[in-house]
């Protein structure tokens, strides 16, 4: 019997800790647009072209 392969994908969702007030969002690690926090309205994470810069604390890796 012949296995088909499914491919994964290559982003993967982040939890990140902002680090003026302690608020935690997630977000893909591909961000295309500037994230902000949603409490204090800080930079979370710089978009790149690629993979995003993060400015806060990254706390997790989701799958």
């Amino acid at each position: 019997m012949v296995e088909r392969l499914i491919p994964k994908p290559r982003s993967r969702f982040l939890l990140v800790t902002c680090l003026q007030c302690g608020n935690k969002q997630i977000f893909p690690d591909t961000a295309k647009m500037r994230v902000v926090c949603n409490v204090c309205g800080e930079p979370l994470a710089l978009p790149t072209g690629g993979k995003a810069k993060f400015l806060g604390r990254v706390e997790k890796v989701l799958e």
